[in-house]
């Protein structure tokens, strides 16, 4: 996680964070609700930040009234260009490329045409120009009515998470993003400040302002989102001079939610070469854990008790995955499949993880494999994966079971092993000689 600092824009102070060391300033100017270090606890927006920052120096802030910057009022869009020319000031930035995201897209959009000088470039992905719906902009969300109507049910559902499958649609099945939104959104800001906020967004119309951005300027939206109508996107690309416009599939709001197109389209824009695609497969090291007399444990403390103790475990095995820089690929249950790019620190790893649950009162196993597998979206899928699972289910309580593979990539480090024989594995074609991980 980048270090916060702060920069002084009047009596506020504007909690913002770096990434990266790129030739160009990039500014992510996002909307709705931010926290810094909440957003980096998803891995989805933990990757596309880090691939942003590939190419440039990546600059993360979050608005006045939200987040680690002062808990002060709602803030005008006049104010809110002061803030991020503050940021820029505190950096030394004196031109950046601006990327304005929904509801970040007005101010971004008001700040190139007022302070050109300082923007070199402006990328809009999934902006919006208009929120009230009216007689002559019929895409805007909805109506004042309708709006204040969706105001009365804000205290009651805020720090839920229910409204993230409408951002990402494409993750609505998985609760745990659910729940990380939840926090973000309790972590941001108090609900009543929240309303005041979305109050402000429904007023803004800059639609007359598109016509005065004279910055290079990419436009890019997806044509289901769910959000922010695709006809903003045409609105904004079709008044703004010279400004190019991507349309693309799908209907996530969100930018870093199945984003490689994405980041494809702003490379290419800022730097004039394509960022390559997400590669088809690559080498990984996949580390399975799973609890062991799990069902036993269950059954003893009652189902209240027992969630309370799952969420502890997957507390310690996050923390565990974060610190030696293991990816959270699927969980299931008790279990977790994660992968390295380091088959060292995935062992190091899977031996910190069972003793952290060791003080927790549980007992697990783990098995590790390297070997080739298929990107699919986020996941990793394919033989190695496969083989990965079926070391795991043969570790004892307590053990760490690997592959011969990641024995012999570890030669050096100091790590030592018991054979542990050859076995066939279900599914496997050959048998597989494992080794016990020592100490």
């Amino acid at each position: 996680m980048p270090e916060t600092r702060y920069a002084r824009s009047g009596d506020v102070q504007i909690a913002y964070q770096t990434l990266g060391e790129g030739p160009l300033d990039l500014i992510w100017v996002a909307g709705y609700v931010t926290h810094l270090d909440v957003y980096w606890e998803d891995p989805g927006y933990r990757r596309f930040c880090e691939r942003l920052a590939s190419f440039s120096r990546l600059v993360l802030f979050d608005k006045r009234g939200m987040g680690l910057s002062d808990r002060v009022r709602v803030a005008t869009l006049e104010e809110r260009i002061d803030d991020v020319r503050a940021v820029m000031d505190a950096i030394g930035s004196e031109s950046a490329a601006l990327m304005g995201v929904s509801e970040g897209g007005p101010m971004s959009i008001l700040f190139a045409a007022s302070l050109p000088e300082r923007v070199r470039a402006l990328i809009l992905c999934g902006a919006e120009v208009k929120e009230d719906r009216t007689d002559d902009w019929p895409w805007g969300e909805g109506t004042w009515e309708e709006f204040e109507g969706w105001m009365d049910d804000v205290d009651e559902g805020w720090g839920k998470g229910e409204h993230f499958w409408q951002i990402a649609p494409s993750l609505a099945g998985d609760g745990s993003v659910r729940r990380w939104w939840g926090k973000m959104e309790t972590n941001a800001m108090t609900p009543g400040a929240a309303v005041e906020f979305m109050r402000m967004g429904h007023a803004i119309d800059v639609r007359h302002v598109l016509p005065s951005v004279r910055v290079p300027t990419l436009v890019i939206h997806r044509t289901g989102d769910r959000i922010c109508h695709i006809e903003n996107g045409r609105y904004e690309a079709a008044r703004i001079p010279g400004a190019r416009f991507v349309e693309l599939p799908g209907q996530d709001h969100a930018p870093w939610v199945n984003g490689d197109d994405i980041l494809a389209e702003i490379a290419e824009f800022l730097t004039g070469t394509r960022e390559p695609g997400a590669p088809d497969r690559v080498l990984a090291t996949v580390l399975f854990t799973d609890l062991v007399g799990s069902t036993d444990r269950a059954e003893a403390l009652g189902d209240r008790r027992w969630r309370a103790l799952l969420e502890q475990h997957h507390a310690a095995v996050r923390t565990q995955l974060a610190r030696f820089r293991g990816r959270e690929i699927d969980t299931a249950g008790d279990g977790f499949l994660a992968a390295f790019d380091g088959p060292a620190r995935a062992i190091t790893c899977a031996q910190a993880i069972l003793g952290e649950l060791r003080l927790l009162g549980l007992e697990a196993r783990a098995g590790l494999h390297t070997g080739e597998c298929e990107v699919s979206g986020d996941k990793l899928v394919g033989i190695a994966v496969h083989i990965g699972a079926r070391i795991g289910a043969l570790a004892g309580p307590s053990e760490v079971l690997v592959s011969s593979t990641v024995k012999d990539l570890v030669a050096g480090s100091g790590l030592t092993f018991d054979d542990a024989g050859e076995h066939e594995l279900k599914g496997v074609p050959e048998r597989r000689h494992l080794f016990r991980v020592v100490g």
